[in-house]
């Protein structure tokens, strides 16, 4: 059985961090290219970092420089860590697993950026 289960989410105030967590079970990493998504209330689902099998990492535009994503492929695990966070990156963050024929998705976890 796959499952991705993300941690990490939570309140912080504008400017503060955070790091996200997505543990992946049930299949091989390695082998997957992963990413994160979020969803704000109201908006559609937007594509917010990826990292691929090799490591090579793309950010939108909106989060580059302040946030990171990353992956430890012994842990199974990828990771997203925010700073600078900002009132709009309010949303819930997701994490997918992408493989050819295979997308995995796990339940996401909400960040709120308020002060």
């Amino acid at each position: 059985q796959v499952q991705l289960v993300e941690s990490g989410g939570g309140l912080v105030q504008p400017g503060g961090s955070l790091r996200l967590s997505c543990a992946a079970s049930g299949i091989f990493f390695g082998r997957f290219d992963m990413a994160w998504y979020r969803q704000a209330p109201g908006k559609q689902r937007e594509l917010v970092a990826s990292i691929n099998k090799a490591g090579t990492t793309n950010e939108v535009d909106s989060v580059k420089g302040r946030f990171t994503i990353s992956r430890d492929n012994a842990k199974s695990t990828v990771y997203l860590q925010m700073s600078s966070l900002k009132p709009e990156d309010t949303a819930v963050y997701t994490c997918n697993a992408q493989a050819p024929l295979r997308s995995y998705w796990g339940q996401g976890t909400q960040v709120t950026v308020s002060s």
